[in-house]
């Protein structure tokens, strides 16, 4: 056995593999890749092989379409045969609302410039005719996708590696894996120990068993997943595209001229909860033919044959699903150089390129080029240690894994976890609740629907979960007040002799301010990409507080500890469980405030974008004057247990002023007039300050940050895009995200963010532009559901109350 490695990879798996081929071709050969059994011999060697490019995100499409183009050379590049087969795809839709998703797609393709179009019944079985057309309502082809073979994929991509130096060990179990200051020190494995900086834990459904020997959670469930194959049928020939039907949840494709079909069962199999045996390597699960048959009769109505069609089989293999459908990639925050890369929910296959293309990029340059977040462990808080949340979110998601899941769903398992110290006074008042990162949150209060308008609900998918209550908390902000409940909010104290200095080096404005001066920032890769969009409170000298959405917790404490220094000068702590916060915003704000307090908060005695310690009834509160719906207010927060009397005090003292209860759909329909960035969608590692409108937000000569390199060359050379606002022509009609802008024939960007301005009256979409169209007043395209409306760039912010600009 080595005694030494850059980088040892656990798991012989594509994904595994994948990850080799891409290292060695980014120049590292002293790679070595170990598997307790032989290759592909966990989930890869019984995976159905579909491919499929466009995913429901663009990074994801992104990594398939990359899949795609290293699957077609690899054969001229390695000598192995992957077995492709590039025989396109359809996508049925038998419903009304499965005909509007595929028409979404169709927009959502353009801006990729996948080939994907829509066609009628009759084409569709002109490409499959032993299919039936039974309730077909349409149908979408992209003729670049296909299938491949596992095994041969596998083996070409170990071929590659190899070619570049990579060693390969089958048959050799890891033990356990040693850290030493918080960083990855050396393998253990059964045939010798191997000294190395990184560990790459790609052991699909074993990922968990790994994680734990560094203490790290792997929130993956095993689920069997089913498929039969036949034997030849007449009519069915190679050349036949994969197929799937959502609607009735099954898959088909050719296989030496018969079919392999599978599909999605509403009542998933979880599997291997108590641990998975030792010498499960290469093997299947019993047939659940009783369990499959829903399926199959769902498959016979679609293609009639095969009621009458021979078994050869019917494979029953355990699968690695996380809780949300995505994959598990990167670094863990805790444990330096242990990277992850798996959970593939069943569409490893299809992602696997781009899956070892991204780790690589990870583990030598230190990101990858794409967003992962959606895919990225540190969006796994510790909620998912207990297996029990973890199992019940994965079973929901695999039991609805082809339903339509529209805009502002909500998941409905593992539900009531982290409840604010007002949740009983919200229920009271009407909340309808939603979850983010285990908190339950008012989305709106249906006690104010009366106050809103149907006339202005918006027509399609996004009036799915929409109440007139939005409109009302929305317009009660902007034109009296409202109270927010943002306990969830992510808190991060960073504390210590060498917190300045710290913090001046990862965040891209000033940080060297009094005490008591509240700063928004981002903090940035080495590429100017924005990995952190954050505010930043100077409580002390020597400590500070930051505020970040409720989902990025995680996230930007893993951003925030891979740079700490090693000292000891500065220390970190997650404090989001310590601290209540209430939101109170509007024009009467200061009236209600000033009431219940004896501190001086007018606008002289209380700046924006400062904090003070006062005093609210009975309630010590630290108060921040800053805002991200665009009215005069302060974040109020508070110890746990005074939140509850936080809210009343300032609930009795706001009913003379009309004050209102609201929810989170209100602060997006806010700050969308506003025109204040949302991390993930508007930003995102992929953007820089400058292109995203946020170069108010940089002090380039502060002195070195992360990321001021690249900033200084993109002032150089200027900016070829620009994130724009602009209004649709159509005020009921909604953009989504996703979908296509076009300048008379050519697509010029795809929509971030889009949503209701109740205020000004307009149907607002975020999308990045080439800078010759971001121009107010440009008249563009956004295609909605297939229906191309007008829209036009507007000057930004569409609203801008006097006296609470961010950029004051």
């Amino acid at each position: 056995m080595t005694d030494h490695a850059q980088a040892v990879i656990i798991g012989g798996g594509v994904g595994g593999c994948s990850i080799a081929y891409h290292l060695t071709d980014l120049g590292w050969r002293d790679i070595v890749l170990v598997e307790r059994s032989e290759l592909t011999s966990g989930s890869t060697f019984h995976s159905a092989g579909l491919v499929g490019q466009l995913r429901s995100s663009v990074s994801l499409t992104r990594m398939m379409m990359y899949s795609v183009e290293l699957y077609r050379r690899l054969k001229d590049e390695t000598g192995k045969d992957p077995g492709w087969r590039e025989v396109g795809s359809l996508r049925l839709a038998s419903s009304k609302e499965r005909l509007e998703e595929l028409r979404r797609q169709a927009g959502w393709a353009k801006t990729f410039g996948l080939p994907l179009e829509e066609i009628g019944t009759k084409d569709a079985q002109g490409l499959l005719p032993i299919m039936s057309l039974e309730d077909v309502l349409g149908a979408v082809y992209l003729p670049t996708d296909g299938h491949i073979d596992p095994s041969g994929l596998t083996y070409a991509l170990v071929e590659g590696a190899k070619n570049r130096g990579a060693k390969i060990r089958t048959e050799t179990r890891v033990q356990s894996i040693t850290v030493k200051g918080g960083r990855i020190h050396e393998v253990v494995t059964d045939k010798g120990v191997i000294r190395t900086d990184v560990v790459v834990n790609a052991s699909g459904m074993f990922a968990p068993e790994i994680g734990r020997m560094v203490g790290i959670t792997v929130p993956i469930i095993p689920i069997a997943h089913q498929y039969l194959i036949t034997k030849p049928l007449d009519g069915v020939n190679s050349t036949f595209p994969t197929m799937r039907d959502p609607d009735l949840l099954v898959y088909f494709r050719e296989e030496v001229g018969g079919l392999v079909m599978g599909g999605y069962e509403r009542n998933p199999a979880p599997w291997g909860l108590g641990g998975i045996p030792e010498d499960f390597n290469s093997k299947l699960l019993s047939p659940d033919w009783d369990r499959f048959a829903p399926l199959m009769e769902n498959a016979v109505r679609r293609v009639p044959s095969l009621e009458h069609a021979e078994v050869i089989k019917l494979i029953n293999g355990p699968e690695g699903f996380t809780p949300d459908g995505e994959f598990v990639l990167g670094e863990s925050p805790e444990v330096r150089g242990f990277f992850t890369a798996a959970g593939f929910c069943a569409h490893g296959l299809a992602g696997a390129g781009g899956i070892g293309r991204m780790m690589a990029e990870w583990i030598v340059e230190g990101e990858p080029s794409l967003d992962l977040w959606r895919m990225d462990i540190r969006r796994f808080g510790h909620q998912y240690r207990s297996q029990r949340f973890t199992l019940e979110r994965t079973y929901e998601v695999c039991a609805t894994y082809y339903d339509i899941h529209y805009p502002n769903e909500e998941r409905q398992s593992a539900r009531g976890l982290r409840l604010s110290p007002t949740h009983a006074r919200l229920k009271e008042l009407g909340a309808v609740f939603g979850e983010k990162a285990g908190w339950e949150r008012a989305n709106w209060f249906e006690t104010n629907a009366k106050d809103g308008s149907e006339a202005n609900r918006p027509r399609g998918w996004a009036s799915r979960y929409w109440s007139p209550a939005i409109e009302a908390e929305h317009l009660a902000t902007r034109e009296q007040v409202a109270i927010f409940d943002e306990t969830s909010f992510s808190k991060i104290e960073i504390l210590g002799p060498g917190a300045l200095p710290f913090l001046q080096h990862l965040t891209a404005n000033e940080m060297d301010k009094p005490v008591g001066s509240v700063t928004y920032t981002q903090m940035l890769n080495k590429h100017g990409g924005i990995e952190c969009d954050l505010t930043v409170t100077r409580l002390a000298q020597d400590r500070f507080m930051l505020i970040t959405g409720t989902a990025f917790g995680t996230h930007d404490m893993g951003w925030i500890m891979k740079h700490l220094p090693s000292d000891g000068s500065v220390c970190i702590k997650d404090v989001t469980s310590s601290w209540a916060c209430l939101g109170l915003w509007g024009p009467r704000a200061r009236d209600i405030l000033q009431s219940v307090t004896e501190a001086d908060v007018s606008n002289g005695g209380f700046p924006y974008l400062t904090a003070k310690e006062i005093v609210i009834g009975l309630v010590p509160v630290l108060a921040l004057r800053v805002t991200y719906v665009g009215e005069l207010g302060w974040e109020l927060y508070c110890p746990m247990e005074y939140g509850l009397r936080l809210w009343d005090t300032l609930w009795d003292a706001g009913m003379p002023h009309g004050l209102v209860a609201a929810g989170y759909r209100a602060i997006d329909s806010l700050r969308l007039e506003k025109g204040y960035r949302y991390w993930s969608a508007d930003i995102t590692p992929e953007h820089n300050p400058f292109e995203a409108g946020l170069g108010f937000a940089v002090r380039i000569n502060k002195g070195e940050f992360i990321g001021r390199e690249a900033l200084l060359n993109v002032k150089e050379r200027g900016i070829t895009r620009r994130l724009c606002c602009m209004t649709l022509e159509d005020f009921h009609s909604v953009a989504l995200g996703g979908e296509p802008i076009r300048s008379g024939d050519r697509i010029v960007g795809r929509v971030t963010s889009g949503g209701m301005g109740y205020s000004v009256g307009k149907s607002i979409a975020y999308g990045y532009l080439p800078v010759d169209y971001a121009v107010p007043g440009t008249g563009l395209y956004i295609e909605i559901f297939g229906q191309w409306l007008d829209a036009v760039v507007e000057q930004e912010p569409l609203w801008d109350p006097k006296g609470e600009r961010i950029r004051a």
